[in-house]
């Protein structure tokens, strides 16, 4: 059976789990990372030098990286929905899936580490302020994008959803306010929100509190 390690919180993580809940496909998962440590150990940087979350074990089979894990299990288990087959239509996947790591996750990052992980009185109002800005710049390319399709790439969710998906519910989720900054009105990637929330794969593994 597949082994996922990783804790549920992590978003790296919540990429891989959404997509083998959507395709159900069975899977161990192991709590390591974050307050349940374990990734220093020899035996599981052995797996994954970097000491990150997540790694993956198919058999003898060991992969590291999020976006290689999911392309790899679309690729293992032929899921051409999610994954498309035809090369141009791949790309622009595979677009929207390198664009969430380049720019919208690192935008991001700033106002979840400042709003989530850091105690209220070491918090840098301007810093938050500035992660949001960056964070609604990105998302109105997002918005832009929606214009005339329902999902990212076309009729269907694919890889892009499964990696900005949490992104977009984070951003929703942090409470910007203590901050000073107002998120920006997007009303077209509000109702593509509102369409993965109604997926049960969504709401079991991404939209739990975030920590």
């Amino acid at each position: 059976m597949l082994k996922v390690w990783g804790r549920g919180t992590s978003s790296n993580v919540q990429k891989v789990r959404w997509l083998l809940d959507e395709a159900g496909i069975a899977h161990e998962r192991l709590e390591v990372g974050g307050p349940y440590g374990g990734t220093r150990t020899d035996a599981y940087l052995a797996m994954n030098p970097n000491a990150l979350v997540p790694t993956l074990q198919d058999g003898d089979f060991t992969l590291w990286e999020s976006h290689a894990i999911v392309r790899y299990l679309a690729n293992r288990h032929s899921l051409h929905d999610w994954y498309p087959a035809d090369w141009q239509a791949r790309a622009d996947v595979e677009r929207w899936m390198d664009w969430s790591q380049s720019l919208l996750g690192p935008a991001l990052f700033g106002g979840f580490w400042g709003l989530i992980r850091t105690p209220q009185a070491e918090r840098d109002p301007a810093a938050i302020r500035a992660s949001g800005d960056k964070t609604g710049a990105a998302l109105r390319v997002l918005e832009a994008r929606l214009a005339d399709r329902p999902w990212l790439c076309g009729e269907r969710p694919t890889l892009a959803e499964i990696t900005l998906g949490m992104h977009v519910y984070r951003w929703r989720e942090l409470p910007w306010a203590q901050a000073g900054h107002e998120p920006a009105e997007l009303p077209r990637l509000a109702g593509w929100f509102a369409r993965l929330a109604q997926r049960p794969a969504f709401q079991r593994v991404v939209m739990i509190p975030i920590v």
